[in-house]
């Protein structure tokens, strides 16, 4: 019998994998097996999300790199068709502005206000400080009970307590501003809850504004006051930046020193070398591999196409969703050889753990000196660091924009 149109078009549909996609059990830092099956058989292929939507989604290197580079490929996330992650994005997607959020000559205007505390070398200028908070953390840690958790010894504070410095925000606010954060880049965060969150903190952001504008210090959020003055910025987009910036600023970070230290302790060998080693150079180059080999950013980079376009034998067409999936890229063994494989003498500084393009992570240089400066000293003061349960047991990132871990429990010896 003939199948109808209809019949046709539903097993079609049927076929179309749900996204984002779960990680095989036993294997928490490779992407997830669906999506290693579509980069190697469909590399642009439909994926259907929670709303129905069927935004494509792009597995391989090149193609990902080419989108991220696409002015045709939007960012402008309340446009028809931009693939929200979930409905508390969609919503919040209204009531918020932000520059990632924005296409060029827009976007450029605004991020170049605040691309100068993040060159590469004012950030250099903070590796002392940097390395103090550190040890500092590392120390208060082995004072106080084993086992201990990490991510709340050292992996959280130490990003936040920089970004608070940098942005001029008060640490001693640290609680508030993560619990909104962590909501707010939660996928199961309720509508109402995002943006209730984003408001919190656009609120917090705003009076902290005001303040600079009456007193101005040597921070970032000081540097926006002046914009405002001067009528460049109004205060609430200005208090939309600093929000941005302070999320960005600990989330990611944080993120990787957890993940990265389960990473290196379930391959000691590898632990082995950048424990031993004295040479910043072996310490930078861990670092861009950890980055390629966990891409924390795992539910993609979501665009809109402004116009068809043609990429990977496929038409996107206009008004299309698109997922940019970096997590599979960046295991592509065209560019990557033996890309399972976590190898820290490898040259992974292709990666797109930050992006590409110019939407590329503004505050990547500030990151790179973070986990410069923690994987070159947490595994050397506590060298027999260990966890203190089994890495079936941690509570993994699954449902968040950023993956990593919630506890990290580890132990050493006295």
């Amino acid at each position: 019998m003939t199948e109808t149109l209809a019949e046709t078009t539903a097993q079609a549909d049927q076929q179309i994998p749900a996204y984002p996609m779960p990680r095989a059990a036993g294997c928490p830092f490779d992407p997830p097996p669906t999506a290693q099956a579509m980069h190697a058989e469909r590399p642009v292929a439909k994926v259907r999300m929670w709303d129905g939507s069927t935004p494509w989604l792009v597995t391989g290197y090149a193609d990902a790199r080419t989108l991220l580079a696409d002015p045709r490929a939007s960012s402008r996330a309340t446009l028809p068709g931009f693939p929200h992650p979930s409905a508390g994005f969609r919503e919040n997607a209204k009531h918020r502005r932000s520059f990632i959020s924005m296409d060029d000559p827009e976007h450029a205007r605004i991020r170049r206000m605040v691309t100068a505390p993040f060159a590469i070398k004012r950030v250099e200028a903070m590796r002392p400080a940097i390395q103090k908070i550190t040890d500092d953390l590392i120390d208060a840690m082995l004072a106080g009970p084993s086992p201990a958790d990490l991510v709340r010894s050292l992996a959280l504070p130490l990003p936040s307590l920089v970004i608070c410095a940098l942005l001029g925000v008060p640490y001693e606010d640290h609680e508030f501003f993560q619990r909104n954060s962590s909501l707010m880049i939660n996928r199961y965060s309720s509508a109402d809850d995002v943006v209730a969150a984003n408001n919190a903190l656009t609120d917090y952001l705003d009076d902290l504004v005001g303040v600079k504008l009456a007193e101005p210090a040597d921070d970032m959020l000081s540097e926006l006051a002046v914009r405002v003055s001067n009528g460049e910025l109004t205060r609430r987009e200005a208090a939309s930046m600093g929000v941005l910036l302070l999320i960005a600023g600990h989330e990611t970070t944080a993120n990787m020193i957890a993940l990265g230290t389960v990473a290196l302790l379930e391959h000691p060998e590898q632990l082995a070398t950048l424990r031993e080693t004295d040479d910043p150079k072996v310490v930078a180059k861990a670092v861009e591999e950890l980055l390629r080999y966990l891409t924390i950013v795992h539910n993609g980079r979501s665009r809109v196409a402004l116009e068809d376009i043609e990429i990977g034998g496929q038409t996107i067409r206009a008004g299309d969703g698109i997922i940019i999936y970096t997590g599979t890229g960046n295991r592509d063994a065209e560019v990557f050889p033996d890309p399972d494989r976590l190898d820290i003498g490898r040259d992974a500084r292709r990666h797109m753990a930050f992006g590409f393009g110019v939407h590329q992570c503004l505050g990547q240089p500030l990151a790179r000196v973070e986990l410069q400066v923690v994987y070159s000293t947490l595994y050397r003061r506590i060298p027999t660091l260990r966890l203190a349960t089994g890495v079936d047991e941690l509570p993994f990132k699954h449902d968040g924009l950023v993956y990593g871990v919630y506890e990290l429990p580890v132990t050493w010896e006295s």
